[in-house]
């Protein structure tokens, strides 16, 4: 396995808001567009770019899935003016959540959801930061108290994973009393993720805008996390699953983006219809549909 990507869902919104989060981070850029035709959603347009360094991708599939507090982006900052000026930035047109200010766990902290719904959280913090972005669960409504046993599953699951620091709630301290985990740092796949367990009676759950992208290096990989992570047997299509917890997952191989953006449209168009019939994804299929032209041709040429 590659890496994995956090995946954003937006009605028509990708482009622009790819543009205007790699206008916020250092050494962020567009990496790639590619589109879709005759999807249940029409055409869908897949935008991957990198911020401070690290990959996602976003689509434009329609008015389908919604953003929620369940998953957020938490910005580590190393100086206040740094933070003032990406809080600033990301709060126009959006809406804060928690003010930017000092707090019991930093002297500079605040949550926001930006124009576009994406949650963010600003923190300032005074250690060396080898990962600027780290998406960050919600444990909330009905898997609320449940944050710890899903990083101790993730952490089972995946290579390259650890759990490196996690804190409980102090019973009494909070609204929620299934709420355990107060804070938790942990690694999958060499990525840092946070989680905790909401606090309060909130009603946020997790869903397909925020989606975490899974890059296998062949079937035998994706046949393994299918097997691993698929939960909730209707959710399963064109390579996504919902796990045990409700948070969704795309199980893609490495090559996804080549099978999508190299070749004529004739090509892409006969991969894509191959991929909306597809649950779990059968990469020697999809490399069938992408090559099924120029053999045919080949065929003809030597019958001729």
């Amino acid at each position: 396995m590659k890496r994995i990507t956090p995946y954003l869902w937006f009605d028509t919104e990708a482009e622009e808001a790819a543009d205007f989060y790699i206008s916020l981070f250092d050494n962020s850029k567009i990496t790639g567009i590619y589109v879709l035709e005759d999807t249940p959603s029409g055409i869908a347009t897949t935008v991957n770019f990198e911020l401070a360094g690290q990959p996602f991708s976003a689509i434009s599939a329609g008015p389908y899935f919604k953003l929620n507090l369940s998953l957020s982006i938490m910005v580590q900052c190393s100086t206040k003016d740094e933070a003032d000026k990406l809080w600033n930035a990301l709060l126009d047109g959006g809406n804060e959540l928690m003010a930017l200010g000092e707090h019991s766990f930093g002297k500079s902290y605040g949550w926001l959801e930006d124009r576009y719904g994406l949650s963010w959280q600003i923190l300032l913090v005074d250690h060396p930061i080898s990962q600027k972005l780290i998406p960050q669960f919600l444990f909330s409504n009905a898997v609320n108290g449940k944050a710890e046993e899903a990083l101790r599953y993730y952490t089972e699951v995946f290579p390259e994973s650890s759990i490196e620091d996690l804190h409980h709630y102090k019973s009494g301290d909070i609204e929620n009393p299934r709420a355990k985990v107060l804070f938790s740092e942990f690694y999958l796949a060499g990525t840092q993720f946070n989680a905790i367990d909401d606090a309060f009676e909130s009603d946020f759950t997790f869903n397909e805008a925020f989606s975490l992208e899974i890059l296998c290096d062949d079937q035998k990989e994706i046949d393994y996390y299918w097997e691993k992570l698929s939960a909730v047997p209707e959710a399963d299509l064109c390579g996504w699953v919902k796990d045990k917890f409700g948070v969704s997952w795309q199980i893609v191989p490495a090559s996804m983006d080549e099978l999508f953006t190299t070749g004529s449209r004739e090509q892409i168009n006969r991969v894509t219809k191959a991929l909306l019939k597809m649950k779990k994804i059968n990469i020697e299929e999809l490399e069938k549909n992408k090559t099924r032209n120029r053999i045919t041709k080949g065929i003809i040429s030597f019958m001729r």
